[in-house]
């Protein structure tokens, strides 16, 4: 039987269910905005995860000087971020007693309200965009915010207290569904990144023949190799051309005022390769007249990039023909390679292979972030098959990757189409369109 229907009034609310009445935000809750004023709190964080304790010891996040001025938090105050309304869906209710920054609006629910029912509906409006038209700021930095006056104005749908209570317990158990099913393809996502990994360690530093003589290669990372198999520093293996070695320009050097729009040069950063492939990014572009300032680090079609900071230090890509000149950037490194001794495919899974199995870890500057250093790489041993046999492993491994990399595509998609879902559910529910029987 279907449900009657009114229009709300309200262009974004649109129809809901005759009995539901349209109110405002303060009709609902009022904004807690007084200072904790205690010593030593439990710190919260509000991420699209929900809220968590932050364990402050660690300096996990941004440490701030003093938490007196913190907000404090009750179990079910909603708490709503308003700085990023680009990107969506950053809110929730807390279950936890402590503080947070001022910088999020704490709501508490007045009377007969629930607070994870509206938890629900301003998740659906982050994500449908709606608070987005209410916002002000800059768009090209995607941040987009709403003030405390605006969201306590902003208009929703109010039903009954009864139905509040049973549409938020039926998408706690829906969604909760959903995160499992969401949990176990991410899980096996991560063993398929395992298992690729274990197969190119394998391939790379043992060859593809199990019945070849052996020798310890005296490299923790490495361990046995064939016997035949020889074992290089980069150094003897790099281009014999000039530059063929290069970090991207120091600092002043190339910096963001130097960036320009549809410029003459394009600027190849670490992100570019962290996967171990080329990923096409929009790229940022410099002038000629300032490229030929740092044209030391130029690079060109079939060098490799390596991320020589952050995180992903280590991981390497071939870079592509483009159609313009190209220089790395600070972040990267650039190696032409002596192709006579090393195909590019080898040494690429051979520096994702030292990155997973800690290979660098003796040498990595330890600074603000790590960064490999040039004179640590140019010294840096790895183990050289002869070249047939190298043609033979990068063939295999190209395939295998290629398999694995098309199964986890599969398990990627199944998980954005439970997203999908889990957002079609809520807004289902929260605007009145389905009923919980």
């Amino acid at each position: 039987m279907s449900r009657e229907m009114k229009h709300s009034g309200i262009d974004w609310i649109g129809d809901i269910p005759k009995e539901w009445k349209v109110g405002q935000v303060k009709q609902c809750f009022y904004r807690k905005n007084e200072k904790a004023q205690i010593n030593n709190p439990v710190v919260l964080s509000l991420a699209r995860s929900g809220v968590k304790v932050r364990d402050i010891s660690t300096n996990e996040g941004q440490i701030a000087e003093s938490y007196f001025n913190y907000n404090p938090v009750e179990p079910d105050d909603l708490l709503i971020n308003p700085m990023d309304l680009y990107s969506g869906a950053n809110c929730s209710v807390s279950n936890v007693k402590g503080v947070i920054s001022p910088a999020y609006i704490n709501l508490r629910y007045i009377g007969n309200n629930n607070p994870r029912f509206f938890d629900y509906y301003f998740k659906s409006q982050y994500w449908g965009m709606a608070l987005f038209a209410h916002g002000k700021g800059v768009s090209f930095d995607n941040r987009w915010t709403i003030n405390a006056d605006t969201l306590l104005r902003y208009y929703i749908p109010i039903p009954p207290y009864s139905e509040q209570q049973k549409i938020a317990d039926y998408l706690d158990r829906v969604c909760g569904d959903v995160d499992e099913m969401i949990a176990l393809q991410e899980k096996m996502i991560e063993e398929m990144k395992a298992y690729k990994q274990s197969v190119i360690t394998e391939a790379a530093t043992k060859g593809l023949n199990p019945n070849v003589p052996m020798r310890d290669s005296g490299i923790d990372w490495i361990g046995d190799i064939p016997q035949h198999w020889s074992l290089m520093p980069i150094k003897y293996f790099k281009s014999t051309a000039k530059n063929a070695f290069v970090d991207g320009p120091f600092g002043s050097n190339l910096k963001s005022t130097h960036y320009v729009d549809n410029g003459d040069v394009y600027v190849i950063e670490s992100g570019f390769i962290t996967t171990g492939k080329f990923i096409y990014k929009p790229f940022k572009t410099i002038t000629l007249e300032h490229f030929k300032t740092i044209e030391r680090s130029s690079c060109t079609a079939y060098d490799i990039i390596i991320a020589k900071i952050g995180a992903n230090y280590g991981m390497a890509g071939e870079l592509p023909k483009l159609d313009k000149p190209c220089v790395v950037s600070g972040n990267s490194l650039k190696i032409t390679l002596d192709n006579k001794i090393i195909l590019n495919s080898i040494f690429v899974y051979l520096m994702m292979t030292a990155k997973c199995n800690g290979g660098f870890n003796h040498f990595v500057q330890e600074n603000a972030q790590p960064a490999l250093s040039l004179s640590g790489l140019n010294n840096f041993r790895m183990p050289i098959p002869p070249l047939s046999e190298q043609r033979n492993i990068a063939s295999f491994l190209d395939r295998k990757c290629s398999e694995i990399d098309s199964l986890i595509a599969i398990k990627q998609q199944k998980i954005e189409e439970l997203k999908d879902y889990k957002k079609s559910i809520i807004y289902e529910y929260v605007t009145g369109k389905k009923q919980v029987n």
